[in-house]
């Protein structure tokens, strides 16, 4: 079992480039940074709709 996903693992890591590991990064940041924004908006549109 260990040895099948090591095999997996070493298999696939040579196909990641740098540039895709950057790019899924970024990526995830900004997914991260939206999605934290979005939601503060959200609680206080909600906060002044209960008043």
């Amino acid at each position: 079992m260990i040895g099948t996903a090591g095999g997996t693992l070493l298999s696939v890591v040579p196909n990641i480039y740098s540039a895709d590991i950057v790019k899924t990064v970024l990526l995830a940041s900004i997914g991260a940074i939206v999605s934290f924004t979005i939601s503060l908006i959200l609680k206080r549109v909600l906060k002044k709709h209960k008043k």
